[in-house]
């Protein structure tokens, strides 16, 4: 009875515990790394400016060698082949990432990253791959977004069916402005949207306290038969 009775405490308590604290609670019990934010939501409390990145790509013999560009904080990797730049009559190539002072948000888009530019001295060749950084407290974005200009317009460049969590993957085959996030769309009407969408973990701790509750009435009806009607006696007596 009191080991039952303390197991629908503890799920009570990771219910109101769920619906109480931030966005990523549901995510695991391992911190997760913080974003560091150009424009930081309200919930994020203390905010770091995210870096910037550089790398030069040496040429040999003509083609560029095999390297990978980040931002210091990780926060931006892209890779790139041997030869994926045009490097005629070059010997190195400049690469630089740089995270958008701004924020903008394109009509009909919700960008959860910040932006960030990527350039190069010389234009690429080949498809390059690139991984991005999302935070917890944004919904889960859908695709990874480029654009000529910050003021659009933005497109889909789409993204890698697997990644590790709050990564997006995707290639592109031309450098300039990119984000990850998601069309801009109304939940369906009565839908609940807890973190972003995530009512998983909302639904499990639900089960598991109808469960809990559901064996109190069992296990105190096995009680009493093992007690051999003691109370009944007593009662009678």
């Amino acid at each position: 009875m009191r080991r039952a009775a303390l197991l629908g405490v503890a799920a009570i308590t990771y219910l109101l515990a769920a619906w109480m604290v931030a966005p990523g609670f549901y995510d695991g019990f391992g911190p997760q790394q913080p974003y560091n934010w150009t424009c930081p939501p309200p919930q994020a409390g203390a905010n770091i400016k995210p870096s910037s990145g550089h790398l030069d790509v040496n040429v040999i013999n003509g083609q560029s060698e095999p390297s990978s560009a980040y931002t210091q904080d990780g926060q931006v990797v892209i890779g790139f082949l041997p030869g994926a730049f045009d490097s005629t009559g070059k010997t190195m190539i400049s690469v630089d990432i740089t995270p958008l002072p701004t924020c903008p948000q394109p009509k009909g888009l919700r960008l959860v990253t910040n932006v960030y530019q990527i350039t190069a001295t010389a234009p690429l060749m080949l498809p390059s791959s690139m991984s991005m950084l999302y935070s917890n407290l944004e919904p889960q974005p859908d695709d990874v977004y480029r654009a000529d200009d910050p003021d659009g317009p933005w497109r889909s460049i789409g993204h890698a069916s697997s990644a590790p969590p709050f990564v997006i993957i995707t290639s592109t085959t031309k450098l300039g402005y990119f984000a990850a996030g998601y069309k801009n769309s109304s939940p369906a009407s009565g839908a609940v949207v807890v973190g972003g969408g995530q009512l998983l973990p909302i639904i499990v701790a639900v089960l598991i306290v109808v469960v809990v509750l559901a064996g109190l009435p069992m296990a105190v009806l096995r009680r009493r038969r093992a007690s051999g009607g003691v109370e009944e006696e007593t009662e009678d007596a």
